[in-house]
């Protein structure tokens, strides 16, 4: 049932509240056990955490280091990456009009794999692999989204064509992908794992970095929410509301492309978060895309922080490739979605 027209900021901050909690329970989470009451009261920076318990001040501190230094980063990570692709993928599908547009169908994501490839394959930067790798992922998705802002600004800048560009991309760049893994077989490992992305280049400088590009990038996706509305019904009707088309579409195109250059660089290609979420908000608080944005971005973050747990809960001694649930939580609640959908609605009502 869709809520009352004036209830989706309550909405919001009801997804806001779940998000704490989820970051909460996630603590308890981890390759090392850790009894929950006691990591929540490390999380909480509690004095005497382990009182009342037989652990030695010694594993206490160890505790606290554990809770601190390794999970906590990683959920901040799966936080940051699950909002920069929600609202990624909601920018592009109000965007192009299209329902099935995320940063994977135009080639974005894409583009971050090869840049990750040619660190692998050519041992590029080995000094310093944590810096080398986000770097050259980053650089490949925003070289992708410029190549798509290249014809944006042409005189065949349509949205069909914006849209195949970037199809075109995508499979351009797996044949380039393809051929970087024939050319050096050993790196192939070590790029399929990246390629089903994962958590643990987290740290609080990672954390740190990701967090500023989104807090810009984001709130400045997030004023976009009128223009957006206006352009669902159409370039001539938004035209004659006094929205510039062409510039809205490619100040978009370039904002979505460096909030997804953010989330392919840390955590690699994490499928279908940026597919679901603003269907997943579009059915619950409606199709105005003020509310949408944001509530793609706290959706996503909700999803990719579950998965996170759902590996761990699978197999605890080692955290997963995270890609992997997404795709087996995303995939199949997506088709429920496409056979839920209501006719004569915007983006057919997914």
């Amino acid at each position: 049932m869709r809520l009352r027209r004036s209830s989706p900021w309550a909405l919001l901050g009801a997804i806001v509240a779940i998000v704490a909690v989820a970051v909460t329970l996630s603590s308890f989470l981890g390759t090392v056990f850790i009894p929950p009451l006691t990591a929540l009261r490390l999380l909480l920076g509690l004095p005497n955490a382990c009182a009342g318990t037989s652990v030695s001040p010694d594993l206490c501190t160890r505790w606290g280091e554990i809770v601190w230094q390794a999970r906590l980063p990683e959920i901040v990570l799966a936080v940051i990456a699950g909002a920069a692709l929600g609202i990624s993928g909601a920018t592009l599908q109000g965007t192009f009009r299209n329902p099935l547009a995320d940063p994977f169908l135009l080639g974005i994501s894409s583009g971050g794999t090869i840049g990750a490839a040619i660190v692998f394959d050519f041992h590029v930067g080995q000094v310093a692999p944590d810096l080398f790798l986000p770097l050259f992922a980053f650089i490949g998705a925003i070289a992708t989204g410029v190549a798509i802002l290249a014809v944006a600004v042409s005189r065949y800048g349509t949205v069909e064509t914006l849209l195949l560009t970037g199809v075109a991309l995508a499979s351009l760049l797996s044949a380039v992908l393809a051929l970087l893994l024939l050319y050096n077989p050993s790196g192939s490992q070590q790029v399929s794992y990246w390629l089903l992305g994962s958590l643990g280049n987290a740290s609080w400088p990672v954390d740190g970095i990701a967090v500023g590009v989104l807090l810009i990038t984001g709130t400045l996706l997030s004023l976009f929410g009128r223009e957006l509305n206006l352009m669902q019904l159409g370039g001539d009707v938004a035209r004659s509301a006094g929205v510039d088309v062409r510039r809205v579409r490619i100040r978009l195109i370039l904002l979505a492309s460096l909030t997804t250059g953010v989330a392919v660089a840390f955590t690699g290609i994490i499928g279908f978060v940026g597919l679901v979420s603003p269907h997943v908000v579009r059915r619950i608080a409606g199709t105005d895309y003020r509310y949408v944005l944001p509530g793609s971005a706290l959706v996503g973050a909700v999803f990719l922080l579950g998965a996170r747990d759902f590996a761990l809960l699978v197999y605890p001694t080692s955290l997963l490739p995270i890609g992997i649930f997404t795709a087996f939580f995303g995939a199949p609640f997506f088709i429920y979605l496409l056979f839920r959908r209501r006719a004569g609605s915007p983006m057919g009502s997914l």
